[in-house]
Formats: C-alpha cells, structure tokens, sequence
C-alpha cells in the first residue's frame, strides 16, 4: 500500500476518530475534542491517506505548538495496523518535529504508555529521552506513563552534532547531467557536472541510451573532481545522497547503482531524494546569507519538467498543485527552435535571437488561461498548442515566400511562456496566501522569466527567490542538500531496497 501525508481538515475528523477509537479503546478521544483540536490554530495535524483510496486514513498525528512558544507537545499519533513496520510512524513524527521547529519550539514533549515498546523504540531513535514518570496514568488499565522530551533548537537535529553539519555527497543523473555534489549542512563544497549535451545535439534532444552511456563513463571522474575541490575524502562523509526520481529510467539507474556501491564499500548511510524537490533545496546554499523561509510557491521548469508545488516543509511535506499535461516549457522551446532553424538546446539560442525582437508582435496563445480552465486546470500548464501555433505562423508565412522575422518570432514565443508561467505562479500565491515564490530548474536561466518574474512579483507584493543559476540546472549540490536537510531532520536512510522510479511523485520526498 503506498500513502501519502497531507494537513488534515474538520472533513477528516470521522477518518480519524475510527483509528483514533480501534487504536487507544478506553483510551480514546471523544469526536468533540478531536474536532477542535484539529481547527485549533495552535495546533498542526497530519493524515496519512492510502493513495489508490484518499479518503481512507491509515495513519494521523497532532502536535499542540502556539507560534512563539518555547514549548511543543506530539499530542496523538497513530498508525493502522496494515501500514506498522514501514516507516508511516517516523514520517509522521519528523512532520511534527519539524513543524515544532519551524514555530520557534525548543523543546518537544510527549507521553507514552509503559507498556508500548514499539513506540517507545521509535521516539528513542528520534532523540526523545524520557525525563518523568506519571504511576499509573492511564486507567482503567493502571499503566504507567513516560514523559519524554526532545531538544529541537533551530539550526540544531536530533541525532545530530549541534556543531558539526553533516557532510553529504550527492548524485544527479536523472537525465543528462551526470552531477556531483557536495555539502556541509547548509554550505556548497564541491558542485561537478559533467554534461552530455553536445552528444545528444546531433539528434535535436536527449536520446536516454547515450545519457545512461555518458553517466556510465562521466561518474568516476566527476567523484573525484567533487572530492578534490571539496579537499575531502570519503571515509570523511556522514552520508550520500541519490536522485531516485523521476527522470530517464536508464539515466536514474546508473546514478543509483553507483550510491549503493558506494554506500556499502565505505559504509555510509544512502538517502534516496526526489530530483524536483531537490531543486527546491538547491535554495538553501545560497550565499547572501538568507535562509529559505516557508511555505512558499515553487516554479520548477525544466526540460522534462513543469510544475507548481507548494512547500510546506522541505523534507516532509509537498503538495503537487499543477504541472504540465503534455509538453514540458524547456521541450517547447526546443521544439520551436527546430523549427526557426536554431540548435538544440533551444533555450538558450531563443533567449539570444529573442534579443532585439518585439514580444508584442505576434498573440500566441496561452494554454489553460480561459475561464472554462480555472475549475480544472487552474494551476497546470500546457504547451503543445502553443508549439503548433507557432507552427503555423511560421508555416503560412513561408508559404506566402514571407522571410521569418526569427527575432520576432522567439521574442512572442517566449513572452508567451513566460507570462502563462508567471500568471499560474502568481495566481497560487495569492489563492493560497504565500506571499513566497522560489524558481527552480533549467528554463530560470531564460532572460525573460527572470525578468518577468521579478516585475510581477514585486507588484504584487510577493517575494522572489531565485537560487544561484549555477545551481538551477540539474547538478548534484541540490541533492546533496536535500540529503543534508534528510539527515538534519533525523529520517532514517533509504537503505539498499529502493529502485529507479522514473514517475516517482513529488509527495514523496524521500524513497
């Protein structure tokens, strides 16, 4: 059964009550006190819904943390018996620990029975350490309850060295970048990409066989490149990290077979991170001295890749609001770069022909813009039209023996783009009410995006954050920053079970 997490609402209160009442029995919560407590705004409660069924809940947990206050309390937690034994529980407390930590808590408390060593076990490895015992609290039973306690002072993790970040190494070969990265905690090390663009030019996109080729032939060079300019050796990392999705299925299995050798030839633990969120992480190695603040809106565009994402907590919670539903931006500017006769990638090469060109000249459409799309597809984006517009343009007029003004053409393409991203971007922000938008991925490096966003969110009151270019394409420092903030955050490893997963959901932060 796969399950993801999500905030809780009042229509989810029965969900929880028939956990809440098979789980505790005498022990339980009344529906009433259930209720308000999950519409308090003092309070944080989360879901854990069966992702073939989302109404059914397998799993809840609440944290009483008033913003500003020193101190926090995991008030319920529970777990259905179909989903114990496969992390549901740790999920849960880590969400919880790090909404505690994003309010200003210091300290986390809890209580559990004395005669529930399972949970007892899991709060432990978490870092808890039990400071009283209240004889016999739980009646009619007579059972003993611990109270326990957990340091969560910001910048601090538990289960790790309030002095020491840890130093991570990451893995990027989603697609055909062969990326390795280096970080500690929150500072880049070493940032090496070896690309294999020039190999896939010749046949105007990537072709996945000579990707997984390149990565195959690129990964031992770039390693030792990371680990000389980082001037470390492996034997010195605290833990690796790996894109395991989604991307190119061939091109994610090279880059995770690697991280599992190495994990087991130098012992170290191996995280398997989601490719889109970790450009989200990529945010928090910038060097002006100003940390990621959240939640925020996330633009991620890319050649592979158009999304919308808000980030309640980097390592815990991500919803997918909307993303593209057929091509992505970066695969529709390469395709109307084939068709102005310019080379692949066509990003680049539009963003210099666009340079002197009207964007006013010619209205090209703006796919899922009208009214009739806002119900459905308010937050996703669709490019194929545009494409095919911009087809015909350029098809009609060269049947009437009309030269192509290229620079034109580029420049209202490209507004085009750029003004349905900005709009959808934007129009999230305000729904939702965070005042935040970070951009992610390669199509940020697009002159005019940049442009357009700072212009629309600096009229809107909203502000923008923009991690440095060098770190918006595909590379191995935002994973490895993903995975710093993993370790951080005291989630277990991934382990050696995992595989490539080439549609792996933006939910799932880590495999």
């Amino acid at each position: 059964m796969a399950f993801e997490l999500r905030n809780a609402t009042p229509a989810d209160v029965d969900a929880i009550m028939q956990l809440e009442s098979s789980t505790f029995g005498t022990d339980a919560w009344s529906p009433a006190v259930m209720a308000a407590d999950v519409a308090s705004t003092n309070t944080y409660y989360l879901v854990a819904a069966d992702s073939a069924d989302p109404g059914r809940v397998v799993g809840y947990a609440g944290l009483l943390a008033p913003r500003g206050g020193m101190d926090a309390d995991i008030q319920t937690i529970a777990v259905a018996p179909v989903t114990r034994r496969r992390g549901l529980g740790r999920m849960l407390m880590v969400a919880l620990i790090a909404e505690a930590r994003s309010r200003g808590a210091r300290s986390v408390f809890l209580e559990v029975r004395a005669d529930n060593p399972g949970a007892r076990e899991l709060y432990d490895s978490l870092g808890f350490e039990q400071i009283a015992v209240r004889p016999k609290y739980y009646q009619p039973d007579g059972v003993d309850a611990h109270i326990m306690k957990l340091a969560v002072a910001r910048g601090q993790t538990h289960g790790a060295s309030a002095t020491q970040e840890p130093l991570v190494l990451g893995i990027e070969t989603s697609c055909d970048e062969t990326g390795i990265g280096i970080v500690r905690g929150t500072t880049l090390l070493a940032n090496v990409i070896s690309s294999s663009m020039e190999e896939h030019a010749r046949y105007g996109g990537v072709v996945p066989e000579v990707a997984a080729r390149a990565h195959l032939e690129a990964l031992t060079p770039a390693l030792s490149a990371a680990l000389a300019e980082a001037g470390i050796t492996l034997d010195e990392l605290d833990a690796i990290a790996v894109t395991s999705g989604p991307g190119l299925s061939g091109a994610l299995m090279v880059g995770v077979a690697a991280a599992k050798a190495l994990s087991i030839s130098i012992d170290k633990p191996l995280y398997a991170v989601n490719h889109l969120v970790g450009h989200v992480g990529a945010d928090v190695l910038r060097d002006d001295g100003t940390e990621i603040e959240l939640p925020t809106i996330a633009l991620l565009v890319s050649g592979g890749h158009t999304s919308l994402l808000l980030v309640r907590d980097l390592v815990s919670d991500v919803e997918l609001l909307g993303e593209t539903i057929d091509d992505a931006a970066g695969e529709a500017f390469d395709k109307v770069a084939r068709l102005l006769g310019l080379p692949y990638p066509g990003g680049p090469h539009i963003d210099r022909v666009a340079i002197g060109g009207d964007p006013a000249s010619i209205r090209f459409p703006r796919g899922l813009t009208h009214p009739k799309d806002a119900e459905k597809h308010r937050y996703d984006f669709s490019f194929s039209g545009l494409k095919t517009a911009v087809a015909r343009w350029v098809e009609q007029h060269r049947d009437a023996g009309e030269e192509i003004p290229i620079a034109d053409v580029a420049a209202s393409f490209r507004e085009a783009v750029a003004d349905v991203l900005l709009t959808k971007a934007i129009a999230a922000c305000r729904d939702l009410e965070v005042p935040r938008l970070l951009l992610g991925g390669g199509v940020v490096a697009n002159a005019r995006i940049r442009e357009l966003a700072a212009e629309r969110t600096s009229a809107a009151g909203i502000e923008l954050r923009v991690p440095p270019l060098a770190l918006c394409t595909d590379n191995g420092a935002m994973i490895a920053a993903l995975g710093a903030q993993l370790v951080r955050a005291g989630n277990a490893p991934s382990g050696l079970d995992f595989g490539a997963d080439s549609t792996l959901p933006v939910t799932t932060i880590q495999a």
